[in-house]
């Protein structure tokens, strides 16, 4: 009962921020709930014609790239040998973890039937898209998962297990680089088939190679974003220097995605383009504010050196990401006769996703080592026997 008292008063203690966010995640656990009672006929407007909605276009089309910081960074560190930028790969790979987590929770509620999921493992269909991307979505949280257990061993002074990790760092990087480039690019191989009912703006062979190239751009910024608001919220480090560097890359991958967007527009797509008003603003948002501006201002050494102008550019490539991939998956496919808007149950799943998250995220920030890489207290070296590494940690 002890312990139980222990974990109720250390919940009390938490900001009122903390408590607000538990109770989205539990309303949208009851949402959840409501659609496994009722199914999708009940509780969503999906139907023949949108038989993907809200939960297919963010919580896995929009999610999986914005979750792309920790492959992206993981290969800049251990491939590309930067190690300067090795203090931002764990809280990136935490991000990554809980993002294809998360997904794989969305991609349940939408296709229901959990106690079916290992079907995928053993009726093999290697002709889908669909089978490569739900075997490499299992197969890279399984790599975070085993890249997020170096601060748990660290938390709990696992001596064997964590040298075993630090073994498999390079491995594992190289094995999430490669399987992240599948899948991120499948993402895109799946609205190939779509070739009448995808908006010309968007429709073109190069979609696969679009997806993965602005994923990139994406995880890059999500990075910049989180620390910063690790610094300003959490009172952790300032990465200022670190930021620096990663926001100098920035400007070849914008510029090399903004370039194969034009050259896909000019030579692969075919008119007409702007028979749509609302979709003509939708594609000047994403391509102007999204991408060609924060391009722009990371190209300028102010506003690389700016913690706020930074911040800025990159939350504004995050809104072109998310705006392209409803674009492409939702708003260039919807009949202006028949328009999609998502229901209750499914708005509040979306929030409630996105809140456990950052929930999720600061609970681990704060009890676990995730912003000390390597930290000079602990022994590496390889123990005569099991047990618990000297002067680990016991506690929060």
């Amino acid at each position: 009962m002890s312990a139980l008292r222990k974990i109720v008063d250390e919940i009390r203690s938490y900001h009122w921020f903390i408590h607000t966010m538990i109770v989205v995640v539990v309303i949208g656990a009851v949402a959840s709930l409501v659609r496994f009672v009722y199914g999708l006929g009940v509780t969503t407007n999906l139907n023949d014609t949108y038989p993907w909605g809200l939960w297919i276009s963010f919580d896995v089309v929009t999610a999986v790239p914005l979750a792309a910081g920790a492959f992206t960074l993981g290969a800049i560190v251990h491939c590309f040998n930067i190690k300067q930028l090795e203090p931002l790969v764990r809280p990136s790979i935490v991000t990554g973890f809980l993002g294809y987590s998360l997904v794989s929770v969305g991609l349940l509620l939408d296709l229901g039937q959990p106690q079916r999921a290992w079907h995928v493992l053993r009726y093999w269909n290697v002709h889908s898209p669909m089978f490569e991307v739900s075997m490499c979505i299992m197969l890279y949280t399984t790599v975070l998962f085993l890249e997020f257990l170096s601060p748990v061993a660290e938390k709990f002074g696992w001596n064997l297990s964590l040298r075993l990790l630090r073994w498999l760092e390079m491995p594992l990087a190289i094995a999430a680089a490669a399987i992240s480039t599948l899948h991120q690019s499948s993402l895109g191989t799946f609205f190939l088939i779509a070739v009448d009912k995808l908006h010309n703006l968007w429709y073109n062979p190069l979609l696969p190679l679009l997806f993965w190239v602005s994923a990139i751009c994406s995880g890059m910024c999500i990075i910049i974003l989180e620390a910063t608001a690790c610094h300003k919220w959490m009172g952790q480090p300032n990465e200022s220097d670190l930021l620096r560097t990663l926001s100098k890359i920035l400007p070849w991958t914008l510029g090399v995605y903004l370039a194969l967007r034009v050259y896909s527009l000019v030579f692969f797509s075919q008119g007409p383009f702007f028979d749509r008003p609302w979709l003509t603003l939708s594609f000047l948002l994403e391509i102007g504010v999204g991408f060609l501006l924060p391009f722009v201002m990371f190209c300028t050494k102010s506003v690389r050196e700016h913690d706020g102008r930074r911040g800025l550019a990159a939350g504004l490539v995050v809104f072109g990401l998310v705006l392209n991939r409803f674009n492409v998956s939702m708003f260039g496919m919807m009949d202006p006769q028949n328009p999609y808007f998502p229901t209750v149950i499914e708005s509040l799943v979306t929030v409630s996703i996105i809140t456990a998250h950052i929930l999720f995220f600061v609970l681990i920030a704060k009890y676990f080592p995730i912003f000390e890489h390597h930290p000079e207290t602990v022994d590496y070296s390889l123990p005569h026997q099991p047990g618990k590494m000297k002067g680990a940690p016991t506690g929060p």
